[in-house]
């Protein structure tokens, strides 16, 4: 097939620092490159891929500190672009979230769009109730609660993957325990450290501050740091994650927000780590309970369940990643999509 990849341009594609979607972006374009496909990548043009790439800007938005306007200029070139060559497509997959929204209509090309985020905030639903005939792919089931009333198509669910080989399984742990992601309230980090206080054991953060989070870090978490069982490691990029996450004994998610996803849970796994999480939003439907990690609700429960971790199998966390979680069976669920998407048009 024919296919056109459409990325956020706010990071590279994959990104050089923190950036799921971009990275799943990443993996689902190679992947399907290798399995035969020919993709056309639309992003950055600091980006690295197997496709072929569109450069839409010069450097992700993010990273460039020219960029002024963040959002708009940039994104509607990118549409414009794809959507003027949307006959050169058998299928346009977009990740821009609603942005590419009002093309559907607009073009015969079967197109389908990958939500990344969350759903359940009220200035959403108008949006997803106008065009609730769009074809959409929920990256957990749990992501689509917000919008059940709206009768919105949803084309499907795929849950992300990772290249299992870009992973290397840590069969034995250093001692410490992990906190990746962003330094943001709903990530509870304050809890994280809590939580290695009341165990004993060392805790390493790599983790990045937005803007929007600045405040948050300044007057609640930074303050946290100043302790010798707490080591602040800033962000990483994906060179170091598997080394990071394989020598952990846990990863910490102690999350309080309805993730859509979670990537960090699986990238965790796919190194042998199991997870402590709170069963928010996906992480039920990621974390099989007793078996790749364990969920709980309060930090009473999750101290106790770090205590018991030695009943966790770390092969059998990498061995249920190569069977849930890689980036050839996250292909392989698109391309059955794609296939419907464009028989229907087809027949229509």
């Amino acid at each position: 097939m024919r296919i056109a990849q459409v990325a956020p341009l706010f990071e590279s594609v994959p990104p050089q620092l923190y950036g799921g979607t971009e990275r799943i972006v990443s993996y689902v374009t190679d992947e399907l490159v290798r399995r035969g496909h020919e993709v056309t990548l639309f992003a950055s043009g600091d980006s690295r891929t197997t496709a072929r790439l569109v450069p839409v800007v010069e450097r992700a938005t993010r990273l460039d500190a020219a960029t002024h306007d963040l959002l708009g200029s940039e994104f509607i070139r990118e549409l414009g672009l794809v959507f003027s060559h949307a006959s050169d497509f058998d299928v346009i997959h977009c990740h821009v979230d609603y942005l590419a929204f009002p093309f559907h209509d607009l073009t015969p090309t079967p197109t389908v769009h990958t939500i990344h985020g969350r759903l359940d905030l009220p200035h959403l639903l108008p949006v997803y109730r106008q065009f609730r005939t769009v074809p959409l792919v929920s990256i957990s089931d749990a992501q689509r609660a917000p919008l059940d009333q709206l009768g919105v198509r949803w084309a499907g669910t795929v849950y992300h993957g990772l290249p299992v080989e870009r992973y290397a399984f840590a069969p034995e742990d250093q001692g410490y325990l992990a906190f990746l992601g962003r330094l943001a309230p709903e990530k509870q980090p304050e809890l994280a450290i809590e939580i290695a206080r009341r165990v004993g054991l060392p805790l390493k953060i790599a983790a990045k501050v937005d803007a929007v989070d600045q405040e948050y870090f300044d007057q609640v978490v930074a303050p946290l740091l100043d302790d010798p069982l707490v080591e602040f490691l800033g962000e990483i990029g994906d060179d170091q994650k598997s080394a990071f996450l394989g020598g952990a004994k846990a990863l910490l998610f102690p999350i309080d927000w309805p993730e859509p996803f979670g990537l960090v849970m699986i990238e965790a796994m796919a190194c042998g780590t199991p997870v402590v999480a709170r069963p928010c939003g996906s992480v039920p439907e990621v974390i099989d309970h007793g078996r790749t990690g364990f969920l709980a609700s309060t930090l009473v429960e999750l101290t106790e369940a770090v205590k018991r971790l030695d009943e966790i199998d770390r092969a059998e966390c990498r061995r249920q990643f190569e069977l849930r979680f890689s980036a050839g069976r996250m292909a392989q669920d698109y391309e059955r999509i794609y296939g419907r998407l464009a028989s229907r048009r087809r027949a229509a």
